[in-house]
């Protein structure tokens, strides 16, 4: 059985045991957190309808917060020596997923 959940602004498929990185959840590691299911597959028994996904919990427990990888931004203007440099992280949180509720 897998689920098909929105996560930080993606959707992530996923199942019982499965850790994934999404986007910063402001919560303590070890706090549990459940995600909106979008999609329920489960053998032969696809599940979509909004109604029957109401009532679908996929819980996760916090495992650590992490940073991505850097993304270095430069810009650059031909024959005017201008040169910008700029670099980003993104602050991500990892999550287990615990269990799919019917």
């Amino acid at each position: 059985m897998y689920a098909i959940v929105k996560a930080g602004g993606r959707q992530e498929k996923v199942s019982v045991g499965d850790t994934l990185l999404v986007d910063r959840i402001d919560a303590a590691v070890g706090d549990n957190v459940s995600f909106p299911a979008l999609l329920l597959v489960d053998g032969a028994n696809v599940t979509s309808d909004a109604k029957a996904l109401s009532g679908v919990k996929v819980t996760g427990e916090i495992l650590s917060e992490e940073k991505g990888e850097k993304v270095r931004i430069l810009r650059y203007k031909n024959k005017t020596g201008y040169r910008r440099r700029q670099g980003f992280r993104a602050s991500l949180t990892k999550v287990k997923i615990t269990g799919i509720n019917k």
